[in-house]
């Protein structure tokens, strides 16, 4: 499957429209609000290694300069430190803590609901998929098994 049918696949099938893109510039902790071709701009494509099979996945990248931009556009939520702040969960697992508790009324709770069902937040009635910058967005072999 080539990344643009990747892409394709994972916007037709996603409960979530509206990504909340999470980023570290100058020691602060960004979340930019983007659509679907927003955030696809810093789509990288990426291999599962030959021990775990191969597949092809997209990862969200950024690079210095992309998140210098973004920087002027996103929310500072506050220091890099919020991403570790709690230790028995990872940065990505932080990061959509501190937004669910910041932009909705809501106590976070982890949960593993797919992509395809709901977004990871709902904010005024929308989806929003949260994702840290160097996540994996998706992978070839989930996508396989979608319809």
């Amino acid at each position: 499957m080539t990344m643009q049918e990747m892409m394709n696949r994972y916007d037709a099938h996603a409960g979530a429209h509206t990504y909340a893109l999470g980023f570290v510039f100058n020691k602060g902790l960004y979340a930019a609000k983007l659509s679907f071709a927003q955030i696809s701009k810093y789509f990288k494509l990426d291999h599962a290694s030959s021990k775990r099979g191969g597949f092809a996945k997209i990862r969200i990248r950024l690079t210095a300069a992309d998140r210098a931009e973004l920087s002027e556009v996103a929310e500072l939520l506050g220091a890099e430190d919020l991403l570790t702040a709690d230790t028995k969960h990872n940065k990505g697992e932080n990061f959509e803590r501190e937004l669910t508790e910041r932009w909705t009324s809501e106590t976070w709770v982890k949960d593993s609901v797919p992509f395809w069902v709901c977004g990871d937040i709902r904010v005024d009635g929308v989806e929003i998929q949260v994702k840290l910058d160097g996540a994996e967005l998706t992978n070839e072999k989930v996508l396989a098994g979608l319809a």
